[in-house]
């Protein structure tokens, strides 16, 4: 018996999964708008998303197919009877090999030697005995370089043949090697020595030849050098192929000493970084902002006059010195980045045609000129040039200029990028398909202003677009993270560095109706995945719960004061959906508190704790701001002494117990987790702004605290009880 899973046939899963595909993950011949539920079945439906989640781990008993499932999902899967036991196995070569092939057979071997308790040692050629061979035919290049192709004969692709007497891996390059190593280690199944790999043969290869992630370096903190190796390796490790450098001014310019001093990368630490990824097959693109988003530079008064306006965010391409300052950084990036492809941004223009225009010049012309001359410096050093195409097609608020396609420089890439779920990404590509642009299309995990990613929205967004991109020949996927707030904690999103890189790599959509499950078993301790991916579930249920109820951003909304009149009204509206969603956070949180209990070492849990303590904490503050509410209206229609005494006195105001002291402790506690969370992954800048909001709110509780202490003071028994008001800050 064998049971094949290739490109047209049905993933193998459990029933329920069949059952209630229809939730998010589209089939074949699915439109986008199946992959959204109607809003009011959405609530049970991320809870049946929950269940088959834990069901595909064999939390409910039955579990699902009886192997492993392999995220991305290959593109041609055949399981055959029989096993390959990881006891007495080695690791050798077809042929002499190069540091790429060790590489991947390095990697190999330790994660076989893990799984089984046991060295899986690397043999020379002609060892005797079982073992798996790696036979590399070509020499591909380490890392994607222009005119890369996709598809069964890329440089990327790979095929697996494993039997119970031993396994073989094909490749055309190292970098196919490397993939393929990834499919093996996901295959392993059991512990110690009864870990094996199933009988089977794989045929694997790209569906669209580049596929990266681009890591906000600027707008928020600055990540650790180990944390980017981290978030590489974990690309790496779902077949993403780039990294985008993403730099407003953070990495280290000669000439440019007074340029954020405190708040870039080194070169030797760029180098390092590139190096590093190279060694995994991921080509570090540097993504720079040559228009726009220059605020970092504009601010020093050295080169102040340079924005537009003065100290502002984009460059006045009026100025004569602004062609000089745009040659010497493409010239000083070039050089470090030994990348084929250079990203130079050109989005989000706002000034562009309001102030600084030129009489009888059209400032869209210029923009385009500035591309220009910014894409033949940038080809000068060898390099293909990529930009955001929002002007072009329309993102964001700025209106589209389509007729600006046919003005672009030849050879050129444009990156429409478009965050939100939507149920057609077409148009957002076909001018550019039609005129023969070549294009990279990017989605993002939406986290920027929330406490924890909707992902929900980026399973639209990241399938959605991946497929307008296969059906419009893009060149690739390049996933999106920003970091706006300056309040991310990254951790939480690397479950969409995992997607993004997985929807690139496969011809069809991801499966989100199991995506949770499949990143915890390949991620955490058997012991632990299941308890993760139920989290997981379950945050991504509150977060999307409470932007409908707070019509808010998550992140901004955790900071307003819910006695305001307009959202204490919206509160008050909303108490039975808070209270499932504060439940929901709690019961994300138990999950987590076991599974760190059983990995207490596991880097990332820290870091969804953290969003799972400021649902609850959200939740409490809204339904306590409900609560008091209700006391303010009981008292004004009867005033009676006996209850003001046991609302306000004790049930609020009380010293040890009371709920002003519950919300001021739990912020106050809160604060020092989120500082720790964060300095595990970035540095301290901008860490002491960030905290400043949290000691706000501490104080924003004391000072009600004092309000109501003053209100007991002053109010008389025979005088009207004044309403909740009296409570919010003065003037």
């Amino acid at each position: 018996m064998s049971l094949f899973w290739g490109t047209k046939t049905p993933l193998l899963r459990n029933e329920a999964s069949d059952r209630f595909s229809c939730l998010i993950a589209p089939g074949a011949g699915d439109t986008l708008d199946s992959m959204k539920p109607a809003p009011q079945n959405l609530l049970m439906g991320r809870w049946r998303m929950l269940l088959i989640c834990l069901g595909s781990l064999g939390v409910l008993g039955n579990g699902r197919a009886s192997h492993r499932p392999l995220l991305p999902r290959p593109q041609e899967v055949r399981y055959q009877e029989g096993a390959l036991p990881l006891h007495g196995l080695c690791i050798r070569f077809a042929a002499p090999a190069d540091a790429g092939d060790r590489f991947a057979a390095g990697l190999l071997a330790r994660g076989l030697s893990a799984r089984a308790g046991t060295e899986i040692a690397i043999r020379e050629t002609n060892a005797a005995g079982p073992a798996i061979v790696l036979e590399r035919s070509g020499e591909g290049a380490a890392v994607p370089e222009d005119h890369e192709t996709a598809g069964p004969e890329s440089r990327e692709a790979c095929s697996i043949r494993t039997t119970p007497q031993g396994g073989e891996v094909r490749a055309r390059s190292s970098a196919g090697l490397f993939y393929a190593v990834q499919t093996l280690l996901q295959m392993v199944e059991g512990e110690g020595e009864q870990a094996l790999l199933p009988a089977a043969e794989i045929r694997d290869w790209p569906a669209l030849a580049y596929r990266g992630f681009m890591m906000d370096l600027s707008h928020g903190q600055l990540l650790r050098v180990s944390e980017i190796e981290r978030q590489v390796d974990l690309l790496a490790r779902f077949k993403a192929n780039q990294y985008y450098f993403y730099s407003e001014a953070s990495i280290e310019l000669e000439g440019y000493e007074r340029v954020n001093p405190d708040a870039r990368y080194t070169r030797e630490q760029v180098r390092h970084i590139i190096e590093y990824a190279r060694q995994r097959h991921v080509d570090v693109v540097p993504c720079l902002e040559l228009y726009a988003h220059m605020h970092d530079l504009f601010r020093v008064e050295k080169f102040a006059d340079l924005g537009l306006p003065r100290y502002g965010d984009e460059l006045d391409p009026r100025n004569p010195r602004v062609l000089a300052l745009l040659d010497d950084w493409v010239d000083q990036t070039a050089n470090l980045f030994p990348s084929h492809w250079y990203h130079a941004g050109f989005d989000e223009p706002w000034a562009l045609g309001k102030i600084g225009v030129d009489p009888g010049k059209d400032p869209y012309k210029t923009y385009i000129g500035m591309l220009a001359h910014v894409a033949q410096r940038a080809q000068s050093h060898g390099k293909r040039l990529l930009f955001w195409a929002d002007v072009l097609t329309g993102a964001g608020t700025l209106s589209n200029h389509p007729e600006l396609i046919r003005e672009l420089p030849p050879g050129i890439i444009a990156v429409p990028w478009v965050y939100d779920a939507q149920t057609d990404y077409a148009p957002h590509l076909r001018p550019l398909a039609e005129a023969g642009v070549s294009t990279v299309v990017a989605p993002a995990v939406w986290n920027w202003n929330e406490v924890f990613p909707d992902y929900h929205r980026s399973f639209i967004n990241i399938n959605g677009l991946a497929a307008t991109g296969r059906k419009f020949r893009s060149l690739g996927i390049l996933n999106t993270g920003w970091t706006d707030s300056a309040q991310t904690l990254y951790r939480q999103s690397l479950p969409g560095l995992a997607l993004g890189a997985a929807a690139g790599w496969q011809s069809v959509a991801v499966d989100t109706n199991t995506f949770f499950a499949d990143y915890a078993a390949q991620m955490y301790p058997a012991a632990v995945a299941a308890d993760v991916a139920g989290a997981l579930e379950e945050l991504s249920t509150v977060e999307e719960m409470f932007e409908g109820i707070l019509q808010d951003s998550t992140l901004l909304g955790l900071w307003r004061d819910p006695l305001d009149p307009p959202r204490l009204a919206r509160l008050e509206k909303n108490r039975d959906p808070l209270r499932k969603a504060r439940l929901a956070a709690e019961s994300a949180l138990e999950h987590l508190m076991r599974a760190r209990r059983t990995a207490p070492e596991d880097p990332t849990l820290n870091s969804l704790i953290v969003a799972a303590r400021l649902f609850d904490y959200l939740g409490m503050k809204s339904l306590y701001a409900v609560q008091w509410s209700g006391y303010f209206r009981e008292l004004q229609k009867n005033p009676d002494a006996k209850l003001v005494t046991l609302y306000i006195n004790n049930q609020m105001n009380a010293q040890d117990h009371g709920m002003l002291a519950d919300l001021a402790d739990a912020v106050s506690g809160l604060r020092e987790h989120y500082r720790q969370a964060w300095l595990e992954e970035s540095t301290p800048y901008r860490l002491g702004t960030a905290l400043a909001r949290w000691d706000a709110e501490t104080q924003h509780w004391l000072s009600t605290w004092r309000n109501v202490n003053q209100l007991l003071r002053t109010h008389r028994k025979d005088e009207p009880f004044p309403s909740i008001d009296v409570l919010l800050p003065g003037p």
